[in-house]
C-alpha cells in the first residue's frame, strides 16, 4: 500500500490484489479480488486467489453476480475453508 493510498484512506484490498471475503449469514458470500474459478458445482465452489484457495461447501450454491474482480455466491453455505499459498510469506 502506497503513502498516497494511506493518505486518502483507500482500503488495502482495493489498492492491491489482497483478497477480501465477506460472509453474510449462512446464505451469501462476497469474494473480492479473486483470480479465477477452478471448480463450480451446486454443492462446491473452489476459487483461486492471490494468496491461495477458498473452498465453499453447501447446497444450491449459485454465482449470482460476477465481475472480473468480485463474486457473490448465494445458497446454503455450510462451510468455507482456506488453503494458503505456500509461496506467500
Amino acid at each position: 500500500m502506497s503513502k498516497f493510498d494511506k493518505l486518502f484512506g483507500i482500503p488495502e484490498e482495493i489498492a492491491s490484489d489482497i483478497p477480501k471475503v465477506t460472509i453474510v449469514g449462512f446464505d451469501r458470500l462476497l469474494v473480492e479480488n479473486y483470480k479465477c474459478i477452478l471448480e463450480y458445482q451446486d454443492f462446491f465452489i473452489r476459487i483461486k486467489m492471490a494468496t491461495g484457495l477458498i473452498n465453499i461447501n453447501g447446497f444450491n450454491l449459485l454465482m449470482n453476480e460476477m465481475t472480473k474482480d468480485d463474486l457473490i455466491i448465494t445458497g446454503i453455505i455450510e462451510s468455507v475453508d482456506f488453503e494458503k499459498n505456500d509461496l506467500i510469506k
